[in-house]
């Protein structure tokens, strides 16, 4: 796939996500599929040739090991940034407010600073390093939150002890 679509794609998939966090949305952790947009944008990095600069290997997997590590930390303050509550009928809501996107722009901001160092030291780092690094903001969000909502549908309607 070309560089210019692996952007399309990337940034079609942020832009939906971005503005769908300012929605309040119901939370369907049994029958949503959390993972299918991580899922599509790992394979699609995973089949680009050339994840790694093989002239810099080593320098390479360590900026893509530092990516992930950004998207993990990212999906993580979004996830808990994120509002989590129930309604009357015990349905579980979630809402992104002005702190996620904050954690949004700290991962832009990071990720631009990390292009920046791969450019100075000479990396050739694709578009597939963003997309995993994207994907695994999506999936520790999405799992993260799935989890944090676990104990509002347990414990909903439960009565009070006394």
């Amino acid at each position: 796939m070309s560089g210019l679509l692996n952007i399309v794609v990337i940034t079609a998939a942020v832009a939906f996500v971005f503005i769908q966090q300012f929605k309040a949305q119901r939370l369907k952790p049994e029958g949503r599929k959390w993972w299918l947009i991580p899922a599509v944008l790992t394979v699609m990095a995973l089949r680009q040739p050339g994840l790694l600069d093989a002239r810099h290997y080593t320098a390479a997997a360590v900026l893509l090991a530092v990516e992930l590590l950004i998207g993990l930390a990212c999906g993580a303050g979004w996830a808990w940034t994120t509002r989590i509550w129930t309604d009357a009928e015990g349905v579980v809501w979630t809402k992104g407010g002005w702190a996620a996107a904050g954690v949004w722009l700290c991962g832009m901001a990071l990720r631009a600073a990390l292009m920046g160092v791969a450019t100075a030291m000479g990396i050739h780092q694709g578009s597939a390093a963003i997309m995993l690094g994207v994907a695994a903001m999506l999936l520790t969000r999405s799992g993260v939150t799935a989890w944090r909502a676990q104990d509002l549908q347990q414990t909903y309607r439960v009565p009070a002890a006394g």
